[in-house]
C-alpha cells in the first residue's frame, strides 16, 4: 500500500513565514515502523526558493518534528523544522527557540481569520448591495454568515487528524470566523496552530477562497480586526495560584511588553487602537473580564487566583512560536519577581494568631555579609555618598 507523507515547513519570508509542502510516496510495508513510531526520514529541499539559502548552496534539511494522522494511514502530514545541510537550526528555526518541551505549560489559540473570493478578491459577504454595519454577525446564522460550509470543514479535518479543535464561531464582522485549538504543551501547541493553518489554506483551494489573516483587512468602516488571542497558564497558576503571584505576572508582561509586540505580528498597530475590543499598542493593561485589556483575566480565575488569563495583544497573523517564546519568558521572569519580593520584603513568623508578616530590616537582609569576613560593612558603605563622583563617572574613552 502506498502511503503519502506530506512534508510540511515554515519558509524564510519576514515579517512572517509561509507555510509550505511537497509530498513523499513511500511503501507502508517497508517504512511500517517507521510510520507508527513516527520516526519519518529527514529530506531536504531547495532553500534559495524559499528565503533560506543562496543558489551556489541551496540545500536545506527537512527534520520531521510530528506527524499527524487519521486512522486509514494513507495520508501523514509531517510537520518539520529548518535545518542547516551541518544539522544546526536554520535562522528562520523559531520553533528550535523553544528548546524542550514543557508538559506544564498549556495553550489555547483563538485563530480568528477572513474569508475572501478568489475569484473577485472580495471578502464573502462584503460585494453585497447595503451590507449592514456589524452588530448582528458574531455568532450569526442565515444571512449573517458567509463560508459555513468551509468553516465546519475545516474543523472535521482537523479533528479527524487530532488537532483538538474546542470550538467555531463567526466573528463580529461578516466573513470572519474563528476557531479555538488547545493544547497541553508548549510545543505541540505551537505545531498544532501551524498544522491547523496549513488545513485551512489548504482546504480553502477546494472553494476558490483565499485566507486573509492580516489583523485588519478592512480599513475603511467600523470593522473589527483580527487577534490571535492566546490562552495560557502553568501547573503553578493552575494548583498554586495567589494574587500576589498574577500581580507579579502583570508586573512582567507590563515590564516586557515591548518585546511581546515585537514579536506579535506586523501591522498590529492598525488593530491595536484602543478601539473594537483592544487596548492601545502603546499601552499595558490588565482587567477582570475586560476585553479592552492588553490582558483578560476570566471571572473563573479571579475568583480565587487560579487559572488561566489571556494575552489579547498577538495579531492573527503572528507566529505562535515566537508568542509561546515571549509568554515563557515573561512567566519566568514573574517567578523571580515573586521569589524576590517573597524573600526580600517578607518573614514570615508564626504566633498564637496565626501568620505575621512583617519587614525585613536591612541589616537581617546584609547578615550574611556582615557574617563574612571577606566584607567590611559599615554606615559610609551604604552610603554612596562619600564615593567621589570622578571616581564612578562613565569615560567613554576607555
Amino acid at each position: 500500500m502506498n502511503v503519502k507523507l506530506e512534508y510540511v515547513w515554515l519558509d524564510g519570508f519576514k515579517p512572517e513565514p509561509n507555510l509550505r509542502s511537497k509530498i513523499k510516496i513511500v511503501d507502508y510495508d517497508t517504512m511500517r515502523n517507521q510510520i507508527l513510531t513516527g520516526n519519518f526520514p529527514l529530506w531536504n529541499f531547495d532553500g534559495s526558493s524559499t528565503m533560506q539559502a543562496e543558489t551556489g548552496s541551496s540545500d536545506c534539511i527537512l527534520k520531521p518534528v510530528r506527524g499527524y494522522s487519521n486512522k486509514t494511514l494513507t495520508h501523514i502530514y509531517v510537520l518539520c523544522e529548518v535545518m542547516n545541510p551541518d544539522g544546526t537550526p536554520h535562522e528562520s528555526n523559531m520553533r528550535s527557540k523553544l528548546k524542550e518541551e514543557d508538559y506544564d505549560m498549556w495553550f489555547g489559540f483563538e485563530q480568528e481569520y477572513f474569508i475572501y473570493d478568489r475569484q473577485n478578491k472580495c471578502i464573502l459577504g462584503h460585494n453585497e448591495n447595503n451590507l449592514e454595519p456589524q452588530g448582528k454577525y458574531y455568532c450569526g446564522v442565515g444571512n449573517y454568515v458567509a463560508g459555513r460550509d468551509f468553516v465546519e470543514e475545516h474543523m472535521e479535518y482537523c479533528l479527524d487528524y487530532r488537532i483538538e479543535i474546542t470550538g467555531i464561531n463567526a466573528e463580529v464582522a461578516m466573513g470572519q470566523w474563528e476557531y479555538q485549538v488547545f493544547s497541553q504543551t508548549k510545543l505541540k501547541a505551537g505545531d498544532d496552530l501551524w498544522m491547523s493553518r496549513y488545513f485551512l489554506h489548504k482546504l480553502a483551494e477546494k472553494y476558490n477562497y483565499g485566507i486573509e489573516l492580516h489583523p485588519k483587512p478592512i480599513q475603511k468602516g467600523e470593522w473589527n480586526g483580527s487577534g490571535l488571542h492566546t490562552n495560557f497558564s502553568t501547573k503553578k497558576m493552575r494548583d498554586e495560584g495567589g494574587e500576589d503571584y498574577f500581580n507579579s505576572i502583570f508586573s512582567s508582561f507590563h515590564t516586557r511588553h515591548h518585546n511581546h509586540i515585537q514579536d506579535y505580528g506586523s501591522n498590529n498597530q492598525m488593530r491595536l487602537t484602543g478601539k473594537f475590543e483592544t487596548q492601545s499598542i502603546d499601552k499595558f493593561s490588565w482587567g477582570i473580564s475586560d476585553r479592552g485589556a492588553s490582558i483578560r483575566v476570566p471571572q473563573s480565575t479571579a475568583e480565587n487566583w487560579k487559572g488561566y488569563i489571556e494575552d489579547r495583544r498577538p495579531s492573527s497573523n503572528a507566529d505562535p512560536y515566537k508568542i509561546i517564546y515571549q509568554i515563557c519568558e515573561s512567566l519566568k521572569n514573574a517567578d523571580t519577581i515573586h521569589d524576590i519580593k517573597y524573600k526580600m520584603n517578607y518573614i514570615r513568623t508564626s504566633d498564637n494568631n496565626g501568620l505575621d508578616f512583617k519587614t525585613l530590616p536591612n541589616e537581617e537582609l546584609l547578615k550574611e555579609y556582615f557574617d563574612d569576613e571577606k566584607y567590611f560593612v559599615d554606615s559610609e558603605t551604604m552610603d554612596g555618598s562619600n564615593i567621589p563622583t570622578t571616581e564612578i563617572a562613565f569615560n567613554p574613552n576607555k
